[in-house]
């Protein structure tokens, strides 16, 4: 869907709900690992590239399992594929997702940005005639004290 101005709300209720989804998610995959970055840089990476040579690789394992030593579990290795292509399969969803909730926040953050901005330029005009909107006029005004003598970070969310 094109971006158009954004006029939606979560209720709490859905929130908490969204939660409950999360922690379902987690609770059926309760195998999950987080890693160091160093095991990261340790550990084969399993792309597309790689998932026709491990899927031969399987293939050859169950083909012809009296090549492999007694100690080699070719039904482990069975879980272990089937498993990555399932979470493969899953962590597109997830990042589709995730894409979709980023977006939709930059784009809402934007837009509270720029209605606060709007207000901001109401309140600093209005503060010379108001009395009361002087203090409140500053206040808005530090948000742009700090990068005064820095290059412009419009986009970048400072």
């Amino acid at each position: 869907m094109a971006y158009q101005n954004i006029t939606a709300s979560l209720s709490a209720e859905d929130v908490k709900e969204i939660k409950v989804a999360f922690a379902t998610i987690q609770a059926k995959l309760p195998f999950l690992v987080t890693l160091s970055v160093e095991e990261r840089r340790k550990l084969f990476k399993m792309g597309d590239k790689s998932l026709a040579f491990v899927n031969t690789s399987l293939t050859a394992a169950q083909s012809n399992p009296d090549i492999l030593p007694a100690s080699f579990d070719v039904e482990e290795f069975v879980r272990d594929y089937q498993l990555a292509t399932t979470l493969t399969e899953l962590l597109i969803g997830l990042r589709q997702l995730t894409e979709q909730v980023d977006d939709t926040l930059l784009a809402v953050g934007s837009e509270a940005m720029g209605s606060s901005l709007t207000v901001y330029d109401y309140v600093k005009t209005a503060a010379k005639k108001t009395p009361g909107l002087k203090t409140l006029a500053e206040q808005l005004g530090e948000r742009f004290k700090a990068i005064k003598n820095k290059p412009a970070k419009a986009a970048t969310g400072s």
